[in-house]
């Protein structure tokens, strides 16, 4: 399967949320990205998201 790397671009008040949030579970922001995503509810929960955008914007 391999490994490759994923960049992003985030702006800083996310990137703050993020590193308080891993910080208070000792973690480093990429720890807890990367723990975030394979949490079994992540496609359902981002699937949720995508929904209430789409809906928001009235693309649906």
């Amino acid at each position: 399967m391999g490994t490759h790397v994923l960049s992003m671009r985030i702006d800083g008040e996310l990137l703050e949320r993020l590193r308080t949030h891993a910080a208070k579970r000792g973690m480093s922001v990429q720890d807890y990205v990367v723990r975030t995503l394979i949490r079994d509810d992540f496609d359902e929960r981002f699937q949720a998201a995508v929904d209430e955008t789409e809906k928001f914007y009235g693309l649906t």
